[in-house]
C-alpha cells in the first residue's frame, strides 16, 4: 500500500495529457496552416487519423473482431471509412454503419467513402438496418460527428446516440464523443458515452469540462504530426499536479513559521462551525506557519478540537494576517454582513467563499487583491444569471466573473476553470465523492496558505486547484461514496512535499 501510495504522488501511474487546450476553429486552422506549409492537402491527416485509429483500437482491444464503425456526414465519419478501409487489409470485416448515403457527402469525408467502397467494402444505411438481428459488436467505433455540434442534434441523430450507448460494448470515439460542443463542453441534447476517446491534433477544450467528463472516457490525443504555429496562443490550458508539484520546493532550513505566513478565517455562524475548522485545517496542512479562527462568539475555543489553530475576536488585531479568508460557515445574517463589511475591504491578500460570495452578489466590486472560489449556484447569483447560463459556457462565465469582479477566479464544477485575466486554466483532477460538505472549504484553506507562503496569487489558486483536486483521487481509492472532506487532510500534507 505505501508503495502504490509513494507511486501516485510522485507521478509514476500514468502520464499527463498534453497541456494546451484549444478552440474547434484553432484547431481548423492548426489543420488548414500545417497543409500548406506541407505542401499537401488535408485528406493526408484523415489517412493518418484513420492509421492512428487502427493502431489504438488494436492496441486496447487485441482481442475484438467484431467491429460497428457508425459513421457521420463530415470529416468524422470520413475518419470512420479510413479505419474500415485499413482494418479490412487486416483481415477484418467492420460493419460501417451509416447516417447518411455516401453519394451525398462531399469534400474528403467523400473521398474516404469512395475509396472504401473501392476497395471492396460495403455500407448500410443505418435506417434501412435491423440492428437486432445482427451479431452484436465486440467494438463500437463512434465517427459520427465531430467539432462542428453547435446545435442539438436531429431526432434521427439522436436515435443513433441512443443506440450506440444502448449496445452492450466499449466504444471508441474518433476525436471527440458525438453530440459534445467541442468549445462548451455541453451536450448537444444527446451525447455519446464513449469508453476511450482518441482525439486528434489537440485537445479540445469542452472536453475536459461539464458533460465532457462523463462523455469521453479515458482521453488520449495523437497530433498526426501537427505541431501548433508559435503564433497560435490556445484557448486555455490543462493543469494538473504532476506538471506544476515542482514547484513545491522544500523550504529553506532556516524558515520559521513566520516566514511561512500568517493566515485570519472568518467564518463558522451559529451551526456552521464545521465549514471554518475545515478550512483552517487545510490551511495548516498545506503549510501556513500560524492561523487563527474567528468565529461566531458562541462557538467554544478551536483548541479544543485542533490544539494548533488560535481563535480571535472579530474586530481584534486582523491586521495581523497577511491573508484573510471570509466566507465559510459565515451566514447571511446580521453578524455575518458586519464581517464580511469589515473585511472586504481590507488590506492584503483576500479569498473569498461560500456566504462571502453571496454578500458580494448584493453589492458588486471590483479588486484586485482577491480570489473567488464560486460554485455554479454562487457564479449565478454574481453575474445574476441562471445556473444554466452557467453551466451552457463555463469558459465565457469565468472570464465574465473576471471582468466584473478583478483579481482570480475558481469557478469550480467538474472542470474547475481558473481565469486571471490573462489566462484561463483548467483542472480536470478530482471526482464525485466530492460532492458532500466542506470540499469547498479544504480549498480556501489551502489556496489561503499558498498565499501566505509567497506565491503569487494566480499561481496559488492553480496549485492550490491541483493539489486539491489530487487530494481526492488519492482518498477517493477507498471509494467515492461517503468520503469526507477531512479524508483529504493528510494527503493534502503529502501532496505539498512532493520531494521530501
Amino acid at each position: 500500500m505505501v508503495q502504490v501510495i509513494e507511486d501516485a504522488i510522485s507521478g509514476k501511474e500514468g502520464t499527463s495529457l498534453a497541456q494546451p487546450l484549444w478552440r474547434a476553429e484553432q484547431i481548423r486552422t492548426l489543420e488548414q496552416r500545417w497543409a500548406r506549409r506541407e505542401g499537401c492537402d488535408t485528406y493526408e491527416l484523415m489517412t493518418r487519423a484513420g492509421a492512428a485509429l487502427l493502431c489504438y483500437a488494436g492496441h486496447h482491444w487485441p482481442q475484438c473482431g467484431n467491429w460497428w464503425i457508425f459513421v457521420g456526414p463530415g470529416n468524422n465519419g470520413g475518419d470512420g471509412y479510413v479505419l474500415a478501409r485499413l482494418a479490412r487489409r487486416i483481415g477484418l470485416e467492420p460493419l460501417v454503419i451509416a447516417a447518411r448515403a455516401p453519394a451525398l457527402l462531399t469534400g474528403d469525408a467523400r473521398r474516404a467513402a469512395d475509396e472504401w467502397l473501392a476497395a471492396g467494402g460495403c455500407v448500410q444505411l443505418v435506417d434501412e438496418l435491423e440492428l437486432s438481428s445482427l451479431t452484436p459488436p465486440d467494438l463500437v467505433i463512434d465517427a459520427l460527428l465531430g467539432t462542428g455540434v453547435h446545435i442539438p442534434l436531429s431526432p434521427s441523430m439522436t436515435k443513433i446516440v441512443a443506440t450506440i450507448n444502448g449496445l452492450n460494448a466499449p466504444v471508441l470515439a474518433v476525436d471527440l464523443p458525438s453530440g459534445l460542443n467541442a468549445d462548451t463542453g455541453r451536450a448537444m441534447g444527446a451525447l455519446v458515452r464513449a469508453t476511450r476517446t482518441l482525439s486528434f491534433i489537440g485537445i479540445k477544450q469542452g472536453m475536459l469540462t461539464a458533460d465532457g467528463v462523463d462523455g469521453v472516457g479515458l482521453l488520449d490525443c495523437d497530433s498526426l504530426g501537427v505541431t501548433p504555429d508559435a503564433g497560435l496562443v490556445p484557448a486555455a490550458e490543462r493543469i494538473d499536479y504532476p506538471a506544476l508539484k515542482s514547484l513545491l520546493t522544500p523550504r529553506p532550513r532556516s524558515a520559521h513559521k513566520g516566514s511561512n505566513g500568517r493566515v485570519l478565517l472568518v467564518g463558522g455562524n451559529l451551526g456552521m462551525q464545521g465549514a471554518i475548522l475545515l478550512a483552517g485545517l487545510a490551511c495548516l496542512r498545506a503549510g501556513a506557519g500560524l492561523v487563527r479562527l474567528c468565529q461566531h462568539p458562541s462557538h467554544g475555543a478551536v483548541s479544543q478540537v485542533q490544539p494548533e489553530l488560535m481563535s480571535g475576536q472579530a474586530g481584534i488585531d486582523e491586521d495581523w494576517a497577511e491573508v484573510k479568508v471570509v466566507g465559510p460557515g459565515l451566514g447571511q445574517d446580521e453578524w455575518g454582513r458586519v464581517q464580511y463589511e469589515r473585511l472586504v475591504r481590507a488590506d492584503g491578500a483576500l479569498v473569498l467563499d461560500a456566504d462571502g460570495l453571496n454578500w458580494l452578489a448584493q453589492g458588486p466590486r471590483h479588486q484586485d487583491n482577491w480570489v473567488l472560489t464560486p460554485h455554479p449556484g454562487e457564479a449565478a447569483r454574481l453575474l445574476g444569471c441562471t445556473i444554466a447560463e452557467i453551466e451552457a459556457d463555463r469558459f465565457a462565465a469565468v472570464a465574465r466573473l473576471q471582468r466584473r469582479y478583478g483579481g482570480v477566479v475558481l469557478l469550480k464544477g467538474a472542470g474547475s476553470l481558473i481565469c486571471d485575466g490573462q489566462r484561463i486554466s483548467l483542472c480536470d483532477e478530482g471526482n464525485p465523492g466530492m460532492a458532500s460538505g466542506g470540499m469547498g472549504d479544504l480549498l480556501s484553506g489551502i489556496i489561503a496558505a499558498l498565499l501566505a507562503q509567497g506565491w503569487s496569487a494566480s499561481m496559488a489558486t492553480r496549485l492550490g486547484a491541483v493539489i486539491h483536486g489530487e487530494a481526492a483521487d488519492l482518498a477517493a481509492a477507498e471509494g467515492e461514496r461517503g468520503m469526507l472532506a477531512s479524508d483529504l487532510l493528510p494527503w493534502i500534507r503529502r501532496l505539498v512535499n512532493p520531494t521530501q
